[in-house]
């Protein structure tokens, strides 16, 4: 009798993007385009975009589509597992090749500024220098967040910026200011999406942090939810408080808040930076406090404990930043 081989190593799940884009206006074209870079997607046809399944990765398609579907054009999302002709390998191959690339490009900006570093004696262009130095830190921040599968050229050029890094100081200054009472939004039933990631948990923490304590959050399902009289949705599709251009909802909620307390903007901008993944802020913090709350999400399924387990991580970021000042 023959044996089946339970050993075999599980089948690799996709998400793959399927559009198709108006012919005008061209620049949307290129925004479009920018943004599947941005969020590590790969081309596995002409319009046929692939990221690696899971929730971080769905939820970055879901944005694209609305945003594609918004613009005029048309988009499915589907999970797929590939049967034949490209092999799971292979897809992989595609984003080292894409990360590989652009680790190289960083390597050379790279090295062509440490030289310069060796050169310069200037107080005025050592400063300028720094700055270029903090664009690399950033770049490669946003490059690893999108290197799923561990492309060979990240430890290069990680060493290299280190080692920039390693020659310059850095001095950074922030004023401190008190936050505004918030009273507007008090009791009302706040209402978002199951599977609550870095964005939905940080607003969670703001909520009951700075603007209601006893609020009451619930989570629905992300499609075909109609909101009952008094509810706020946040981050979700046509909520209340949701995305809002290129701010994510922490940051549309701070706004609409009106809270001024300095040390949350630093916040606002690692949940930027972690959740829409175009290194705006490159705020050096990201990656691990991204990987906290991935790892908060894989141990939880309940979207209550995720929320009373990441909340301690910002109430830690929060007090670091009242105390470092910046």
């Amino acid at each position: 009798m023959d044996m089946i081989d339970d050993a075999r190593p599980a089948e690799q799940r996709w998400l793959l993007l399927i559009h198709q884009l108006p012919t005008k206006p061209a620049y949307f074209r290129v925004k479009i385009w920018r943004r599947l870079q941005g969020i590590g997607a790969v081309a596995v046809k002409n319009t046929v975009y692939a990221l690696p399944a899971n929730a971080e990765t769905q939820e970055d398609f879901e944005w694209l589509l609305k945003e594609i579907v918004e613009g005029g054009g048309e988009a499915m999302v589907c999970e797929a597992r590939l049967v034949d002709g490209l092999s799971d390998g292979q897809v992989r191959s595609l984003f080292d090749a894409a990360r590989d690339e652009d680790y190289e490009a960083l390597i050379k900006e790279a090295r062509a500024l440490s030289a310069k570093l060796v050169a310069t004696t200037a107080q005025d262009e050592s400063a300028e220098l720094s700055g270029q130095v903090r664009r690399l830190r950033k770049r490669l921040m946003e490059i690893a967040a999108i290197d799923f599968f561990g492309a060979t050229g990240r430890l290069s050029a990680e060493s290299l910026i280190a080692g920039l890094e390693a020659r310059i100081a850095e001095d950074k200054d922030m004023t401190e200011e008190q936050p505004q009472a918030v009273t507007n939004l008090v009791g009302r039933v706040w209402v978002t999406r199951q599977g609550v990631h870095v964005d939905r948990i940080a607003c969670a923490w703001l909520i009951r942090r700075f603007i209601d304590p006893d609020a009451v959050i619930r989570f629905v399902p992300g499609k075909g939810y109609v909101p009952k009289a008094g509810e706020l949705r946040f981050d979700m599709f046509e909520g209340e408080i949701t995305h809002e251009g290129d701010r994510c909802s922490f940051e549309v909620l701070l706004g609409r808040a009106g809270l001024i307390d300095p040390a949350l903007q630093p916040i606002a901008e690692i949940v930027h930076d972690i959740d829409l993944k175009d290194g705006k802020f490159g705020r050096e913090e990201a990656t691990g406090i991204g990987h906290l709350i991935a790892g908060v999400a894989m141990a939880n399924k309940d979207d209550e404990q995720r929320i009373a387990q990441g909340s301690p991580i910002f109430d830690n970021l929060y007090q670091y930043f009242r105390t470092k000042r910046g």
